[in-house]
C-alpha cells in the first residue's frame, strides 16, 4: 500500500511543513521543472542577477531545499550557504557540493550581521510567521546588505490571471504524475492563492528591518522578485 502523503494546512505549523517537504524532496526538482514547463531555471537566473552578487561575498540561501538555487547563486563567484528547515530536502540535494545547514527561518542559526546578502526562493510563504522570518533575515545581514525574495505572486494581466487561476486548480492533478508527495501540491496551490500581492509584501518587508523594498515581475507577475536593503544604522 502506498504511503499516505503529508499535507500542511494554511496555519503552517512548522512540524507539519517540515514533514510535508521531507516527503516532497525525492522528486522535488523534476516536479518543479514539469509544473513550470522549465521556466524555473530562468527564474533562478533572474534571482541571481537581481541580487548582483560579487565574488567573495557571503550569501545565505534560505529555504534552499535541494540546493538547486544555491548552485545557481554560486555562479556569481559568491560563497553561498544553503539553509532549510527540512532535512529531507537537504538530503535530496546531498549530491550538490555546497555548504548546507538545517535551520528554522524564524530562528536562524547564524550570528548578527553575518551575510552580505540573503535570499529566499518560494519558501517565505511556507513559514509559520513570515514577518518574523523577514526580521531574522535582516538580523543576520550586514548593514547595507541586500535581500531578494523570489515568490509566487499576483498576475498583472486580467486575462492571464484567470488562466493562472485555472492552472492552480489543476496543479495537484499534474503533480500526481511526478511528485513523491502529490498531496503537498494541494497545500502549495492554496498557499499561493492566499499570499499577499506585490505591494502588500513590499510593505511587510519595509516594516520588518529593511528599506526601499520594491519588486520586479516575472512571467506577467506569476513570480515577483522583491528586493530591499538593510539600513546602515
Amino acid at each position: 500500500m502506498a504511503k499516505k502523503g503529508i499535507k500542511a494546512n494554511l496555519d503552517k505549523q512548522p512540524i507539519d511543513v517540515a514533514r510535508m517537504f521531507d516527503q516532497v524532496g525525492k522528486n522535488y526538482d523534476i516536479t518543479n521543472t514539469v509544473l513550470t514547463m522549465g521556466i524555473d531555471a530562468h527564474w533562478r537566473r533572474r534571482t541571481r542577477q537581481r541580487l548582483a552578487l560579487k565574488p567573495g561575498e557571503l550569501v545565505l540561501d534560505l529555504a534552499a531545499g535541494t540546493a538547486v538555487s544555491t548552485v545557481e547563486l554560486t555562479k556569481s563567484g559568491a560563497d553561498v550557504i544553503a539553509c532549510d528547515f527540512s532535512r529531507g530536502m537537504l538530503a535530496a540535494g546531498a549530491h550538490r557540493n555546497v555548504p548546507k545547514v538545517a535551520g528554522d527561518g524564524m530562528q536562524l542559526p547564524f550570528p548578527d550581521n553575518t551575510f552580505d546578502a540573503v535570499t529566499i526562493s518560494y519558501g517565505l510563504r511556507n513559514i509559520h510567521d513570515h514577518e518574523a522570518a523577514i526580521r531574522e533575515m535582516a538580523r543576520v545581514t550586514k548593514p547595507g546588505g541586500r535581500l531578494t525574495i523570489a515568490e509566487f505572486s499576483t498576475p498583472i494581466l486580467p486575462g492571464f490571471a484567470q488562466a493562472y487561476a485555472l492552472v492552480l486548480r489543476v496543479l495537484p492533478g499534474i503533480a500526481r504524475a511526478v511528485s513523491s508527495n502529490p498531496t503537498a501540491y494541494e497545500y502549495l496551490a492554496d498557499s499561493i492563492r492566499a499570499w499577499p500581492d506585490q505591494e502588500e509584501l513590499a510593505r511587510r518587508i519595509n516594516r520588518n528591518g529593511w528599506v526601499d523594498a520594491g519588486w520586479q515581475n516575472l512571467t506577467f507577475g506569476i513570480v515577483a522578485l522583491h528586493s530591499a536593503r538593510k539600513p546602515l544604522a
